[in-house]
């Protein structure tokens, strides 16, 4: 199984970018991909989720308002579109699959990650 995800990248502030995460090789239904991010020198950092299923979403406070989970499901792909991004927002973001149908940030609740895509917010 696989979970892999694109689109990082650096960026000025005030800029947008898009991630994607795609798992594959999955043969048991899940139902909530999350995502996460850690900063150098910081705990990991629960972003936001998606129930894939009837596309109910979750965001962490921090990026209510700036980003935006979605899904195409015929693309098995999960998005996250990031706008007014700041400084702050720099990390590795990584995509983690959830067998279970709970929206939560609590990264326990994960089984498969992908290996993480870097975004730099920097002017």
């Amino acid at each position: 199984v696989q979970v892999v995800e694109s689109g990082g990248g650096l960026v000025q502030p005030g800029g947008s970018l898009r991630l994607s995460c795609r798992p594959s090789g999955f043969t048991l239904d899940y139902y909530v991909i999350g995502w996460f991010r850690q900063a150098p020198g910081k705990e990991r950092e629960g972003v936001s989720c998606i129930n894939r299923s009837i596309g109910s979403t979750y965001y962490a406070t921090s990026v209510k308002g700036r980003f935006t989970i979605s899904r195409d499901n015929a693309k098995n792909t999960v998005y996250l579109e990031m706008n007014s991004l700041k400084p702050e927002d720099t990390a590795i973001y990584y995509c983690a699959i959830s067998f279970g149908r709970l929206l939560t940030l609590n990264g326990g609740s994960y089984a498969y990650w992908g290996q993480g895509t870097q975004v730099t917010v920097s002017s």
